[in-house]
């Protein structure tokens, strides 16, 4: 991904084995550093459009589609908050599958109840008295007044299997907002600027940094 040159370097105490000197360090990225969208382009609704994510689609090709480069994917996932993508970004059919078995247990398992839900209930008007997808137990049993006189208790609780729950969760995550390609420039220079150092006792330049060394004091 090409977010990671994006990242400023930060000097760190060496702790490889063949180290033998207290104050022997390596360059790695700073992945503790973390752009974000600025707040006044976050909260632009024009800033934006919106779209589900298709079936097998990742982030590059999305990124390949919207603005012609797949290595500004990391573009996407900063605008949607997305840290990790195997919790945040929908699964295939067949990785959602191999997912529940691997969390479930088992086919049988996979197809057990996961919770209870309401199926919506409305009146002789048309009016919804019970809504659906309600959480509740598998017993719940509703009672309402049906032709004005009429008593009813119906017993509205249908089972949403584990693969059901998972299928839904999944496709919560197809929803995403996508930064219009004519924000993308100030985005990244905005990005680039958070990415820098400013002058601390720890700086050395714009882009890196040294760490603390335990070392020194014997630890």
């Amino acid at each position: 991904m090409a977010y990671f040159r994006e990242l400023p370097d930060i000097s760190y105490v060496s702790l490889l084995p063949n180290s033998n000197k207290s104050d022997d360090r390596i360059t790695i990225k700073n992945l503790f550093k973390r752009a974000k969208l600025r707040t006044d382009i976050d909260q632009a609704i024009t800033a934006f459009d919106y779209l589900e994510i298709p079936e097998n689609t990742r982030p590059d090709i999305l990124a390949e589609q919207i603005y012609n480069d797949p290595e500004l994917d990391w573009v996407i996932l900063i605008t949607n908050n997305i840290t990790n993508i195997r919790d945040q970004w929908p699964l295939s059919h067949n990785d959602l599958y191999s997912y529940c078995l691997e969390k479930y247990g088992s086919d049988t398992a996979i197809m057990s109840t996961h919770h209870w839900e309401t199926q919506e209930i409305k009146d002789k008007y048309g009016r919804v008295i019970l809504e659906g997808k309600l959480i509740v137990d598998e017993d719940f049993q509703f009672t309402y007044v049906k032709d004005d006189y009429t008593a009813v208790v119906t017993s509205p609780a249908q089972s949403v299997s584990n693969l059901s729950y998972e299928q839904k969760v999944n496709e919560s995550k197809r929803r995403i907002k996508i930064l219009k390609p004519a924000y993308l420039s100030a985005f990244i220079t905005d990005m680039r600027n958070m990415m820098k150092y400013s002058t601390s006792s720890q700086y050395i330049d714009r882009t890196l940094k040294v760490s603390y060394n335990p070392k020194e004091n014997g630890v």
